[in-house]
């Protein structure tokens, strides 16, 4: 089975609050841009992150909680959350 029809299988109870943000976009419009080339924007099984050209910026909605932003940002500039209690992402058969 592949990623995206497993991704498929999700299903998310969406909340308004984001878990998700990026601590610094100075960060990465320069050190992480020039260095690494914005690993976050590839990392991201369910691409969370994106680069608009001035800023990265992080769709939280499509979050599968695999918590690889920790360890994926070589600056750790993502402050990632769980959801509230009773939101985020229901993983079944999977």
């Amino acid at each position: 089975m592949k990623l995206e029809e497993k991704l498929y299988l999700l299903t998310y109870k969406h909340d308004k609050q984001n878990h998700i943000t990026i601590r610094d976009n100075d960060v990465c419009l320069t050190a992480c841009g020039s260095q690494w080339g914005r690993p976050c924007t590839t990392f991201c099984p369910a691409n969370v992150y994106s680069w608009d050209g001035e800023k990265t910026t992080a769709s939280y909605e499509n979050c599968v909680e695999c918590t690889s932003c920790l360890t994926g940002c070589p600056y750790h500039n993502i402050d990632w959350r769980l959801p509230r209690g009773g939101f985020g992402v229901q993983y079944r058969n999977g």
